[in-house]
């Protein structure tokens, strides 16, 4: 499964041991999802499912970079997909000056000092938070990991 396969929200499993059998996504006896039910999603199937003894989908995470702060590894996507994601690669976190926020209407973008676009946030920083740390992958600003008070020093993340 590439990550560009991945429909975000996605959900945290915590155990490698799913079984697809007849339709239906199992977890240490649990259902996860059951895709002989209607719906689109995995969020819609789960409430019309007449099967009770469902899984806890205790942790949602609503984008890429919520996944790369996350330990875990086992996660089921929107569409019921359970994938395995290993950090593999290196990434460098460097820290930049906030030029600008500008607030919008559902969402706020944040300009960074030697980035050339925005990062869209949902919401914004802190007044007291000037620094902001970029993740680079592969050489280019990728994604807003975080916003601090302080400028710190580069550093590195799995991603």
């Amino acid at each position: 499964m590439k990550l560009s396969d991945i429909v975000f929200p996605i959900y945290v499993v915590h155990t490698d041991e799913v079984i697809y059998r007849d339709g239906i996504l199992w977890c240490e006896g649990q259902v996860i999802d059951d895709k002989n039910t209607l719906g689109e999603t995995l969020g819609q199937r789960r409430l019309q499912t007449p099967l009770k003894n469902l899984y806890d989908l205790k942790y949602k995470l609503d984008d890429f970079g919520a996944m790369i702060k996350h330990r875990g590894r086992f996660y089921v996507d929107s569409n019921g997909k359970f994938f395995m994601y290993e950090k593999s690669k290196t990434a460098k976190l460097m820290y930049h000056k906030i030029n600008k926020v500008e607030k919008k209407d559902l969402a706020t973008l944040v300009w960074i000092n030697k980035i050339p676009f925005p990062f869209e946030v949902p919401r914004p920083p802190a007044n007291t938070h000037f620094y902001a740390g970029v993740l680079y992958i592969d050489s280019q600003p990728s994604f807003l990991y975080e916003t601090c008070e302080t400028m710190k020093k580069i550093t590195w993340r799995k991603v």
